[in-house]
């Protein structure tokens, strides 16, 4: 198996940036799986699971000459316990906004490494406080089209920073792969970054 390298999990643009950002050679590969919450599950269980089942979608589709790691992440919005989703229109994006506005919710990523036949998951957990937005200012955030494809209908590194009041945790965790817990699955699986090659 190589380990020069991984296979990304996901399509997300923001996640590929973040691996660019600490030298991994990878190529992305996206999981399809269904992304439904269990009945009863806590949120932290529902990422993690979703997380590891994104690594093995895409391991359990390798050819022989591809065997390498698969690493996947998923990450949850969480308010009064409530997962919140990617909105489906304006409407629930707008009325996620305002669920969110002059309140600190949570963002739970999940990152998780395949190597062969194992799997293994670290949870990043942050806390972020959005100021008191108007309904104007949430229409006119839908409008430039950034919360669709986003849980919690919004996205820390886009135009919703300037809801930003507070960020406790991770900020790559926000954006949706945290890279402190990625870059310690990927040393304990003997996979390369740009840390890598200084200590070599």
């Amino acid at each position: 198996m190589r380990k020069d390298f991984v296979y990304l999990a996901s399509a997300s643009p923001r996640r590929s940036e973040l691996l660019r950002q600490i030298g991994v050679r990878f190529e992305v590969r996206p999981a399809a799986i269904t992304e439904e919450p269990l009945v009863g599950e806590a949120p932290d269980a529902y990422v993690l699971r979703l997380a590891a089942a994104k690594a093995s979608a895409v391991a359990a589709a390798l050819r022989a000459d591809e065997q390498a790691p698969v690493l996947a992440a998923d990450t949850a919005v969480v308010l009064d316990g409530q997962l919140l989703g990617k909105p489906a229109d304006t409407a629930e994006a707008a009325g996620m906004l305002a669920r969110l506005s002059g309140r600190t919710h949570g963002v739970l990523t999940a990152v998780a490494l395949q190597s062969g036949a194992a799997v293994e998951s670290r949870l990043s957990v942050s806390e972020v406080r959005f100021r008191a937005t108007t309904a104007a200012e949430r229409l006119a955030y839908c409008a430039t089209g950034e919360p669709f494809d986003k849980a919690g209908g919004y996205g820390i590194q886009g135009h919703a920073a300037v809801f930003v009041e507070e960020l406790r945790g991770s900020y790559s965790g926000v954006v949706g792969l945290p890279l402190f817990e990625t870059a310690a699955l990927l040393a304990r699986g003997g996979i390369g970054f740009w840390l890598s090659a200084r200590a070599a």
